[in-house]
């Protein structure tokens, strides 16, 4: 039987650790298979198949990101049931959020399939990489009936404390992701289409291998055939913070699709800059997202378990994690940003090079300042507070996505990194006057 984690007893900060940990292997894996993906498709497919891929991605983030935030939301409340030792109702929610995950995957299958072109051009795509973005899309949106299994299986496992075992899977997934790439792209010469096609596959088998595992392993998520039904009070629960949750989760990729249509109007060059340090961005921030989701599990457990001073103390403990990392993750930038850009680069490529160059060392910078808002956004999901995340989101998506209007076509790719910090330092105004609120109930 899989061993499942209790936050609600012993060390908080180990708790913390050996949770987050996993789920940063995970989420390394996870954007390692999308950057290989780039990786192959720049030096083997050129430069204009590259930011093909990069102009579909937002527009797929925004549903991938919208289906995560239903996750989270139902997440929270099977950590709550689990915290309060109620394993009927949290068994009826995994079941729940099962069955609606895949009715409203096959409706979002659909329209992403008819709609794809359309949304492209909505978002000044050039027509010179078009038809090659819309081909990537339209397959992205193939993988995503199992992307959507796959982040409620393993929210359902993050629940009860197990975040090491999608890990396992994922990481399976994304070796034979790359070596599909391999295959696909660099060997038939398949382009964007190999790359998308290669997705799908390794989003297939870390659903399959996800679901089979929960099912004889973990006897706590078992539902039988006969139970296998939606609750309709559970689904009101769910949808009630999940759209919440999904709202404030497409907030950010919105305003990133708002983001890539001003970077579009720049010229190839600069969408390839973009797509490649929007990588490292993504490889940056893992580690304060993953201390994010220990510390809403462990107030989100706790909190069921009524125990007001541990929810405290994981608030205090989570942020000062999120301090150390962004000193080091600002050191360790700044000697990796030449080498990483060169690996993105085609030979011919020296001006993306240097752009994305510019726009790392400011960047490095910066990155303390997500991993306080992850933190504390963290812990306003382990209470609750959904619409406080949104309202904090949108704040900062919108004064993010102002700044590259202005500053973008007059300084280069380097005035989106100073939006990026501009919006986040609002973002942190906002939730320290919320925070002043919510800490009476903590009293």
């Amino acid at each position: 039987m899989a061993k499942v984690r209790k936050m609600t007893q012993g060390s908080i900060a180990r708790h913390l650790i050996a949770y987050a940990l996993p789920l940063i292997l995970g989420n390394f894996f996870q954007l390692t298979y999308n950057a290989v993906d780039s990786i192959i498709v720049g030096k083997f497919a050129g430069e204009q198949a590259l930011a093909a891929v990069s102009a579909a991605n937002p527009v797929m983030t925004i549903v991938i990101l919208g289906v995560s935030g239903i996750s989270i939301g139902a997440s929270v409340l099977m950590s709550r049931f689990f915290g309060a030792g109620d394993e009927e109702r949290l068994r009826s929610e995994v079941a729940t959020t099962i069955l609606f995950g895949a009715a409203a995957s096959l409706v979002v299958f659909a329209a992403g399939l008819a709609l794809s072109g359309w949304m492209l051009r909505l978002i000044n795509v050039p027509a010179e990489i078009l038809p090659m973005a819309t081909d990537y899309l339209r397959i992205i949106f193939v993988g995503f009936l199992f992307t959507f299994q796959y982040n409620i299986l393993s929210a359902s496992l993050r629940s009860v404390g197990d975040s090491r075992t999608p890990v396992i899977f994922l990481a399976f997934s994304s070796v034979l992701n790359g070596c599909l790439d391999a295959v696909f792209i660099a060997g038939l010469g398949w382009g964007v289409s190999g790359a998308g096609l290669a997705t799908v596959i390794a989003q297939a088998v870390s659903a399959l291998l996800c679901a089979v595992y929960m099912y004889r392993r973990v006897p706590l998520l078992r539902i039988p055939l006969g139970k296998m039904r939606i609750d309709r009070e559970l689904l009101r629960m769910t949808l009630e913070s999940g759209s919440i949750t999904a709202l404030q989760q497409a907030c950010q990729p919105v305003g990133k699709v708002l983001i890539q249509s001003v970077i579009n109007a720049q010229g190839v060059a600069m969408i390839a800059a973009f797509n490649a340090v929007s990588r490292v961005d993504d490889f940056a921030c893992i580690p304060e997202q993953s201390i994010s989701s220990a510390m809403m599990t462990c107030v989100a457990q706790n909190r069921g378990a009524g125990d007001r001073a541990r929810v405290r103390e994981t608030l205090r403990v989570g942020m000062r994690l999120e301090l150390v990392y962004g000193v080091f993750i600002l050191i360790a930038v700044q000697l990796v940003k030449r080498p990483v850009m060169a690996l993105f680069a085609a030979q011919d490529s020296a001006q993306m090079a240097q752009m994305g160059v510019d726009y790392l060392t400011l960047m490095a910078f910066f990155y303390l300042l997500p991993g306080m808002t992850n933190g504390i956004q963290g812990f306003f999901r382990g209470m609750g507070e959904m619409k406080t995340t949104l309202v904090g989101t949108f704040i900062q998506i919108s004064i993010r996505t102002v700044i590259v209007y202005v500053l973008v076509p007059r300084v280069g790719l380097s005035g989106a990194a100073i939006a990026c910090a501009v919006g986040w330092s609002f973002m942190l105004v906002y939730a320290f006057f919320r925070y002043r609120i919510i800490r009476r109930r903590l009293a």
